[in-house]
């Protein structure tokens, strides 16, 4: 099971996605007022609140979403003996690390509304570890797609 280059990938792109429960997504800093606004994936809040500072705003689709991609993706690895199953639940991991990229969007547009200013905010790790997950899933369900192929040559064989 874990020998598989696959379960590898897999095992690397739920870590990753973890990460992304515990790194901040991205930040934008105002120079005047020092007020710092931060993208985590559960809030998006000021570091050191200014007296006209907004309430922070929860963020959890971020977090369900990067959550539920690493269960898939740990559901997946131990899925080892149906290939075809690997494959179904890399397609929805597959939507579920491009909804997580998309939900960082979302929430730093609306971080970029909380600080007027000119200088654009700064996407951290937290937002590159999806992409990196992404890259992960592709690897992975390129891998299974080859074993599954050699089984059906072998089977041909026979």
């Amino acid at each position: 099971m874990i020998q598989r280059i696959q379960s590898v990938f897999l095992l690397l792109l739920a870590l990753a996605m973890l990460s992304v429960l515990f790194l901040p997504i991205w930040s934008k800093t105002d120079p005047s007022s020092q007020q710092t606004v931060v993208l985590t994936a559960t809030t998006l809040s000021f570091t050191n609140p200014g007296p006209n500072a907004a309430a922070p705003t929860t963020t959890w689709p971020i977090a369900a979403l990067s959550a539920l991609s690493a269960a898939v993706a740990f559901f997946e690895i131990a899925q080892y003996r149906n290939r075809f199953n690997q494959l179904k639940l890399g397609m929805l991991n597959f939507l579920l690390i491009v909804g997580t990229i998309g939900a960082g969007f979302y929430y730093s547009g609306i971080g970029e509304r909380m600080v007027n200013i000119k200088i654009p905010g700064v996407f951290e790790a937290g937002f590159y570890l999806p992409t990196l997950a992404l890259l992960l899933n592709l690897l992975a369900n390129r891998f299974i797609r080859r074993d599954e192929q050699l089984v059906r040559s072998m089977d041909r064989l026979r």
